[in-house]
């Protein structure tokens, strides 16, 4: 097995750590394989392949510490293409809320959220995939 040295900060490492405990992992390569395997299993659906798809995207960032808001805005006009709609909120004292609709294919929308994912200081990134053609629905 190769061995990868990855950095984090120590509060994720310490995370990873007590959720490793906590769920009978036997450690912290053991967690970090399996989400390695879920992310990039996470757009293999075959059944999404070659389907006219919409995607619902939620990120959640601290407004007051970043500039995430502005590389949303980058990452909203560098792919008009598939963004249908944006809106962008104020959630609670420190907190921003950006909501994107998405239209397009699978590959498109894996490497819009990609980005959104690569982009530091996002607290969260969660999405929805739903087919919108006339193939039918997910099974």
């Amino acid at each position: 097995m190769t061995v990868v040295s990855i950095s984090m900060p120590d509060e994720l490492a310490d995370r990873i750590d007590e959720f490793a405990d906590e769920h009978g992992y036997t450690g912290r390569s053991e967690v970090v394989r399996e989400a390695a395997r879920n992310l990039l299993g996470e757009f293999e659906d075959k059944r999404l392949e070659d389907r006219d798809l919409m995607a619902v995207v939620t990120v959640l960032f601290d407004y007051e510490t970043t500039n995430v808001e502005e590389k949303m805005m980058h990452l909203r006009h560098e792919n008009e293409d598939i963004v249908a709609a944006n809106f962008h909120s104020h959630v609670g004292d420190h907190h921003c809320m950006e909501l994107f609709i998405l239209e397009g294919r699978l590959d498109t929308i894996s490497t819009f959220v990609g980005k959104i994912r690569a982009t530091k200081d996002t607290l969260t990134v969660d999405y929805s995939v739903t087919p919108v053609d006339d193939v039918g629905p997910l099974a």
